[in-house]
């Protein structure tokens, strides 16, 4: 990537992170642009994202994952349908003493996580290549996923992993009003906030969700 683009890299991040009131400092700042640079030169030749420019990437990739950092309280998290490694990567670089486990099914996809953990050093990540229903024996303070599936579907595919202590993350785009109310009776609705991102003009929530003990 030519030192143009790196640069325009930087100054959207630093920007963003400005308006979203973060501040770190710059070895999790240069490992997040690391990240996209990565995630941009494998992306070419694997298809892991449909988002293809990387200044679309800090945007839509890393801002928007940091921006449910201020509700991230745990110290084990599982980050489920990672995918490219989202919110789970981003979160990781700027949350060191975290633990995370990232959770995919496509080989692809884990292959270039492990990459990534790999070259950027991050000691706190592991990956798993595994389906939900497969994956178990591990308790978790939090669970993240974004845009995984419906909240209901989510939720009966991880319950076996809901510990009456943990919180679910559940990133979503527009409201899920519909999807909250197919939740009646499986679990408790801690909150539902809306997100801020910089730079999209695209609605997103969080909806943090947490088990009745039943």
């Amino acid at each position: 990537m030519n030192i143009d683009v790196n640069n325009q890299l930087e100054g959207l991040l630093n920007q963003g992170l400005q308006q979203m009131g973060l501040s770190f400092g710059e070895h999790s700042k240069n490992q997040l642009i690391a990240y996209v640079e990565l995630l941009s030169k494998w992306n070419a030749a694997y298809n892991l994202t449909a988002v293809r420019d990387p200044r679309d990437m800090i945007i839509k990739h890393v801002l928007d994952s940091l921006s449910i950092l201020p509700w991230v309280s745990g110290t084990k998290i599982l980050d489920v349908g990672t995918g490219a490694g989202i919110p789970g990567i981003p979160l990781a670089i700027c949350l060191p003493n975290t633990q995370w486990t990232l959770l995919d099914s496509n080989s692809k996809k884990t292959r270039f996580l492990r990459q990534v953990v790999s070259e950027l050093k991050l000691s706190n990540v592991k990956v798993s290549h595994s389906r939900i229903e497969q994956f178990g024996g591990v308790e978790f303070d939090q669970i993240t996923c974004r845009a995984f599936a419906s909240l209901r579907d989510f939720y009966m595919g991880i319950k076996t992993l809901f510990t009456e202590h943990a919180e679910l993350l559940a990133m979503k785009g527009i409201d899920p009003v519909r999807e909250i109310d197919e939740l009646e009776g499986l679990c408790r609705i801690k909150d539902t906030v809306k997100l801020s991102v910089p730079f999209l003009d695209e609605e997103r929530h969080l909806v943090i969700i947490q088990s009745t003990g039943n």
